[in-house]
């Protein structure tokens, strides 16, 4: 039998210029950290993935009440005010789970990372993606609630993907810094969960952001969460709904500006990775 020789060649720069190439090539990879974090998330409880239908479905219902019994909040009219709610629940939901699984993903690789080269930048998008498959789920509960109301939706259902694919990136965004920052940072495992926490009281989460003053509109879309959740609300909700189209620009213009200085200071960060991990 012919022994077939191995030619390794190392060439300055490649690794770069193979970077993104090399993201298609460690695509199983990426399979196997998303698949492996969805069936860890609910292992050894008791109900299971039914966690990602309760959590969101019980803080609807206090949102509701808290927002809409209590403080008598207006809703769109014809709108009921748990799919209001639920309708601005599923963006932020779908953020902070990513938010909370990106800045903690580095690290829960450790091992990983320190032994074997691929590409950094899989580890945080798998993370990305087991939270949009819990945001899947969590869509369950909306069309649920648009059965029970008898709600119908109008045809800007149809732009919903566009919102989608909005809000993933803004998750993906923040994610990269906090991933990168808490590798050269420890305090940002603490952090985070404020940011979060914080993050949900600024956010249009239980309200329509239509009842912020006309003034304070464009200074409020500054939250680029706030873009997201309107534009999900007018896809699902239609009629009544409305986008501040100033305040929207700005929401993702800050959301775009984000993913790019993300990606950019996680490429930076990355060769540094193994070393400070």
């Amino acid at each position: 039998m012919q022994n077939k020789s191995v030619e390794l060649v190392i060439e300055a720069g490649r690794t770069e210029k193979q970077y993104w190439k090399d993201l298609w090539r460690y695509r199983e990879l990426f399979y196997f950290l998303a698949w492996r974090d969805i069936l860890v998330r609910y292992k050894q409880t008791a109900i299971g993935i039914a966690w990602a239908l309760l959590r969101p479905f019980l803080t609807m219902v206090v949102f509701t009440i808290v927002f809409g019994q209590i403080a008598k909040l207006p809703a769109p009219q014809g709108v009921p005010y748990p799919i209001l709610v639920f309708a601005g629940m599923l963006p932020w939901q779908f953020f902070s789970n990513a938010l909370s699984e990106c800045s903690n993903s580095l690290i829960g690789n450790a091992n990983l990372i320190s032994k074997v080269y691929f590409p950094r930048l899989i580890v945080p998008t798998s993370a990305v993606i087991v939270s949009f498959v819990d945001f899947m789920i969590s869509g369950i509960i909306l069309l649920g609630l648009m059965a029970w109301y008898n709600f119908v939706p109008s045809w800007q259902i149809l732009t919903l993907p566009i919102f989608i694919l909005i809000s993933c990136a803004a998750s993906m965004g923040v994610g990269l810094w906090l991933a990168a920052l808490t590798v050269q940072y420890r305090d940002f495992r603490f952090v985070v969960p404020f940011i979060i926490q914080f993050g949900l009281y600024i956010s249009p989460v239980g309200f329509s952001s239509s009842i912020v003053p006309e003034q304070w509109r464009l200074l409020y879309s500054l939250n680029p969460m706030v873009g997201v959740i309107d534009g999900f609300r007018w896809a699902i909700l239609g009629g009544e709904a409305r986008i501040y189209m100033p305040g929207f620009l700005l929401s993702l213009g800050l959301v775009f500006l984000l993913l790019w200085t993300g990606i950019w200071y996680f490429r930076k960060m990355e060769r540094t990775f193994a070393d400070v991990i």
